[in-house]
């Protein structure tokens, strides 16, 4: 009964792990921003009473993804600085990548959802956003367009390091 111990079987490419987790988060973050939002934006959805709840509902599930994969990107990216010589820029853009996870799911997405939150029963929906939603928005969508900058960045570098192994 001799085992056959090959330690190349039991390597794990940490290229493909940053790939399959960057892949996986930017193009579920793409359709939840590009689809599934305006879909209920488009139904009317976001103007219900409701919705506040619903959208916390969504985004917290949606936010502890995130900061799963971005913690896989980053220990993966820890584990390739000791080993493969990559770029201390590959570490600052994967910290960059958890911390704008860590920042919706903590203050964002609750902050948020209170301000939607329609505390007097009696009184219609409000249409209308109030100032500091639209600052929480433009909150949003710049963390957004700077995971999608990052993101795209280290998925490049690792890209063609694993092509030059």
């Amino acid at each position: 009964m001799d085992a056959i111990s090959d330690r190349s079987l039991k390597q794990i490419s940490w290229s493909t792990v940053i790939m399959f987790a960057l892949g996986f988060w930017l193009s579920g973050s793409l359709l939840l921003d590009s689809v599934i939002i305006p879909s209920l934006s488009a139904a009317g959805m976001m103007a219900s009473a409701g919705f506040a709840s619903a959208g916390y509902l969504i985004f917290g599930v949606f936010n502890r993804i995130e900061l799963l994969c971005a913690a896989a990107v980053l220990t993966s990216f820890l584990v390739l600085r000791s080993r493969d010589n990559f770029s201390p820029w590959s570490i600052v853009l994967g910290g960059l990548l958890l911390a704008i996870p860590l920042i919706y799911t903590y203050i964002l997405t609750p902050q948020m959802s209170g301000l939607g939150l329609q505390l007097n029963l009696f009184e219609d929906s409000v249409t209308n956003m109030s100032e500091a939603m639209i600052f929480m928005h433009w909150g949003y969508w710049s963390l957004e367009a700077i995971k999608f900058i990052a993101g795209v960045t280290l998925l490049r570098w690792c890209y063609r390091n694993s092509c030059t192994i």
